[in-house]
C-alpha cells in the first residue's frame, strides 16, 4: 500500500500550493540539516548499474529534478539524497527578483498536473552562487566516487528588455559557472514577457555562443551548456532549433518546458479557467514531450545529448524515454504527487528493467 497519496491528500491537498511546496521542502532540507540525510541517502543510492555518462560527466543515474523545485540553490545536498542523479537549479536570473504577484501556483490534481506562473523567482546570480559552491564541495567530499551532478538553469531578468538579455545571460552566465557542472539556458518558460521570442533562431545563434564563451572563460574550463526549448514550438522551429544546436555544437537539448495549451484536461473547466495564465505541467504533457524527443532523436542522431522531460510519472515513464533516446531524464510535477521517495523508486525500476534485459 503506498502511504503517500493518502498523507498527500490530508495534508497538502487542501492547501494553497505554493505554501505546500514550501513546506514540503523545508521537511526535506530539515531531514539533511539534523543528519538523517546520510542514512536516507544510502537506503535511497542508486545501483551503480545506473551510471550514466552523458557531455564528460558521470551521472549516478540517468534520472533527475528538474529545475523549479529549487530554485535558488537551498537544498541540493537534501535533494540528492532522495536519489535524485542530478539537481538542475533555477531558473536564476541575473537581478534579484521577487517573481509575479501570488496565488501563482495552482494544481489540478485529477490531472496530476500543475499551473504556475511563478516568474522566476530567486535570489540573483551573486546570491546563488556561494551555495552552489558550498554544495558542490560538500558532495565531493561525500561521494569521492561519482557524485550527483549540479546542473544551473538560467533565464532572463523580467525587468530587462529583450535587446539588453544577451548581457543579462552574461551576468549569470559567468558568475555561476564556476560553480556548475552544466548550464542551461531558459528561452522557454511562459511566464516572462518576451523570453519565448528568444527561441527564435536568429536571436538564439549570438545569445548561446556568447554564453558558451563567457562560462568557459568564466570557469576555467568546458562547461557544458544546454539549451531548454517549449513544446509549443512548431516541427519546423524544433528541427531549426536541432540544426542550430549542432552547428554550435552545443552539448545538449533539454525537451520540454511547460506549455501554454490546456488541451485533454479532466479537470473541470473552470476550475482551469480560473487558474489563469501559466505554463501547464505534468501527465498532460507526456505525449507532446515524448513527440518532441522523438523528432529531435531523428534529428541530432548521437551528436548530442537528449534530455527528456515533460510527463514523467514512474520507471516506465523513463525507460520510455531512454529507449526513444534520451540520455537524461528528469522529473518535477510527479514529485509533488508521488512524495519524497519517488526517485529511488524510480531508480529500482530502472535497475530491474536493466538487469531483465541483461539476462534475455
Amino acid at each position: 500500500m503506498r502511504v503517500y497519496p493518502t498523507f498527500f491528500k490530508l495534508a497538502f491537498s487542501w492547501m494553497d500550493a505554493e505554501k505546500a511546496h514550501k513546506i514540503g521542502f523545508q521537511a526535506i532540507r530539515l531531514v539533511h540539516r539534523v543528519g538523517a540525510g546520510r542514512l536516507l541517502a544510502k537506503a535511497t543510492a542508486p545501483d551503480a548499474s545506473l551510471r550514466t555518462e552523458a557531455f564528460g560527466l558521470t551521472f549516478p543515474s540517468p534520472f533527475g529534478l528538474a529545475a523549479g523545485f529549487d530554485k535558488e540553490g537551498h537544498g541540493i545536498e537534501a535533494l540528492s539524497e532522495l536519489g535524485f542523479g542530478h539537481v538542475e537549479v533555477g531558473t536564476i536570473t541575473g537581478q534579484a527578483q521577487p517573481g509575479n504577484e501570488k496565488p501563482r501556483l495552482f494544481r489540478l490534481i485529477e490531472d496530476k498536473a500543475v499551473i504556475n506562473r511563478m516568474g522566476f523567482n530567486n535570489d540573483g546570480a551573486l546570491a546563488v552562487a556561494p551555495r552552489l559552491k558550498a554544495a558542490r564541495a560538500s558532495l565531493q567530499a561525500r561521494h569521492p566516487g561519482v557524485r550527483p551532478v549540479i546542473g544551473v538553469n538560467i533565464g532572463k531578468t523580467k525587468l530587462v528588455e529583450l535587446d539588453d538579455a544577451e548581457a543579462d545571460y552574461l551576468v549569470s552566465a559567468r558568475t555561476l559557472a564556476p560553480a556548475a557542472d552544466y548550464l542551461v539556458v531558459n528561452v522557454s518558460s511562459p511566464n516572462t514577457p518576451g523570453l519565448r521570442l528568444l527561441q527564435n533562431v536568429e536571436t538564439l545563434r549570438p545569445l548561446l555562443r556568447a554564453v558558451g564563451k563567457a562560462a568557459d572563460e568564466a570557469a576555467g574550463r568546458h562547461v557544458p551548456l544546454l539549451v531548454k526549448i517549449a513544446p509549443d514550438l512548431s516541427d519546423e522551429d524544433i528541427d531549426d532549433v536541432a540544426r542550430l544546436a549542432l552547428d554550435l555544437k552545443l552539448d545538449g537539448i533539454i525537451a520540454t518546458n511547460t506549455t501554454i495549451t490546456r488541451d485533454g484536461l479532466r479537470s473541470d473547466a473552470a476550475k482551469v479557467e480560473s487558474c489563469g495564465a501559466g505554463g501547464l505541467s505534468g501527465a498532460p504533457l507526456k505525449a507532446r514531450s515524448l513527440e518532441v524527443l522523438r523528432r529531435l532523436k531523428a534529428a541530432v542522431g548521437n551528436d548530442l545529448t537528449l534530455v527528456s522531460v515533460g510527463g514523467v510519472q514512474s520507471g516506465a515513464d523513463v525507460q520510455e524515454r531512454l529507449d526513444a533516446g534520451a540520455t537524461l531524464v528528469q522529473g518535477y510535477t510527479a514529485f509533488l504527487y508521488e512524495g519524497p521517495f519517488w526517485a529511488a523508486g524510480i531508480n529500482k525500476y530502472l535497475a530491474r528493467s536493466s538487469k531483465e534485459r541483461v539476462g534475455k
